[in-house]
């Protein structure tokens, strides 16, 4: 039994050695397809890498304003070369990352343009996170993007509802 324990506790320290040394690792690449609003696919060497925008959720397809959000990442970086810093690996896999181009990053891009909300139950980190409240705050005063709405559904109570 202590043996067992053993073995899973390092097995679990090992992952979270991979994990935290990926979560470190700056990268660059070209983004191919923007899946949607929050989520890019970007060429990295001879891969293609999924990558989850942090921080952020964006309309799903179906939703209102799905189309203006991916539509809106299409313009800020299909097809060219970004900065990827990664900061986790969520359940499907994907890359969970901070996206940069020309000093502008994408995730507060996003955002500021009433693109997408901040993913508070997953955005932790500051003050990343306080940077994207305040601009999806004058996102929604000035009634940008999803925030022309009158009841704007946030994607993840919108996924709960199909």
């Amino acid at each position: 039994m202590k043996r067992r324990y053993m073995v899973l506790l390092c097995c679990g320290l090992m992952m979270y050695a991979v994990q935290s040394a990926m979560a470190t690792e700056v990268w660059e690449g070209v983004v191919t397809r923007v899946i949607d609003g929050d989520s890019l696919r970007i060429k990295r060497g001879d891969q293609l890498v999924t990558i989850r925008l942090y921080g952020i959720d964006s309309p799903e397809y179906g939703q209102a304003c799905w189309r203006e959000a991916r539509d809106g990442a299409k313009a800020l970086v299909l097809d060219k070369k970004v900065r990827v810093e990664p900061v986790a690996t969520d359940q499907y896999g994907r890359t969970v990352a901070v996206v940069g181009f020309r000093g502008q990053l994408i995730n507060a891009e996003m955002v500021g343009r009433g693109l997408a909300w901040v993913y508070r139950h997953y955005c932790t980190t500051q003050p990343l996170c306080g940077r994207l409240d305040a601009l999806e705050e004058k996102a929604r005063s000035n009634r940008l993007g999803i925030w022309r709405e009158q009841r704007p559904v946030p994607p993840w109570v919108w996924r709960h509802g199909k």
